[in-house]
């Protein structure tokens, strides 16, 4: 419950602040509204906040954040807020629901350059060189996913709208209308050796960190693809590059890593059976997440339960 009297909202973001504070709609005289691109700015206003509407924060300041009630992130992932030292009975939300389209479109998409040979005629092209080569298609092709929460079930619409056979997992083994089949955390194995397209769209918790190995990725077909659109740790890197190295698999679309950004010298940045881009599979846009924020600070000024809560042991 916020207490008795204007509550203070701290917005966090190093690029666009402002864009962020000027989309915050609170009742007038009820809601002060401060911004911080740094550390520095942050400091004058962290022992008064109540709020922290933020995509990720300096930790070494929350000690001192003692009014702290509620932290509203500005995406999906919270795993970098999830070990941080907040105050006792903070809540924690994440933004819902925004995502899925953005990073079913990003998917698709680079599932398709994969069958529609996209890099080879574009060299043809620039080369000025008629070269006729056959397209494949998706349809009658096994997509896995490695979670079906929102994320996963818009990549599995998308997915069956081309035809595909989608399966997946998450953590019940409830059936979802988006997947033909759902397997528990047991059935892993199973799904790696059905599918052509491998999706990792989980979140990163104790539990899933370090997920997809070695025996993992020899688990999977020789032509298959990791598309990792979740978090870099789910994937042992090592045995990545190896697998991509000796062909395991046929290649890997990586919009995450455990390292960002990812750095020059990097291994993956050469290999012809690899995409890198710098983690925009699901773009934080202000106007999309304001929505949710707005709903959520009249649910925290009215005492009412916030929506996207996290639950902390669990990671999401």
């Amino acid at each position: 419950m916020p207490r008795p009297g204007p509550i203070t909202v701290l917005v966090y973001h190093p690029d666009e602040v402002q864009t962020y504070a000027r989309l915050v709609r609170a009742p007038r005289g009820r809601v002060r509204v401060r911004t911080a691109a740094s550390a520095q700015e942050a400091v004058p206003h962290v022992e008064e906040m109540d709020v922290l509407y933020a995509w990720g924060f300096p930790t070494q300041l929350l000690p001192r954040a003692r009014r702290l009630r509620w932290v509203q992130v500005m995406g999906a992932g919270v795993d970098r807020f999830l070990d941080a030292p907040f105050p006792p009975n903070v809540a924690l939300t994440r933004a819902e629901g925004i995502f899925g389209p953005w990073m079913a479109e990003y998917t698709l998409g680079w599932l398709l350059w994969t069958t529609q040979r996209m890099e080879a005629f574009r060299a043809a092209q620039r080369a000025r060189r008629w070269e006729p080569a056959s397209p494949s298609l998706l349809r009658g092709r096994t997509l896995g996913l490695l979670g079906l929460g929102s994320v996963g079930r818009a990549v599995a619409r998308v997915a069956r709208a081309f035809a595909m056979r989608v399966v997946g997992i998450n953590r019940s083994g409830q059936r979802v209308p988006e997947a033909e089949r759902v397997y528990r955390r047991a059935g892993l194995r199973e799904i790696l050796g059905q599918s052509d397209y491998l999706v990792l769209a989980l979140p990163l918790t104790p539990e899933t960190r370090g997920l997809i190995g070695e025996a993992e990725l020899r688990a999977m077909r020789p032509e298959a693809w990791l598309v990792n659109i979740g978090r870099g740790p789910l994937v042992q890197e090592d045995a990545l590059l190896r697998a991509l190295h000796e062909r395991w698999i046929a290649g890997a679309i990586l919009d995450v890593f455990p390292q960002e950004p990812l750095p020059p010298e990097h291994p993956l940045w050469g290999m012809a059976n690899v995409v890198v881009t710098p983690h925009i599979s699901g773009p934080s846009e202000a106007a999309e997440i304001a929505p949710i924020f707005n709903d959520n600070l009249r649910r925290f000024l009215q005492g009412r339960a916030l929506r996207g809560r996290v639950d902390v042991r669990r990671g999401y």
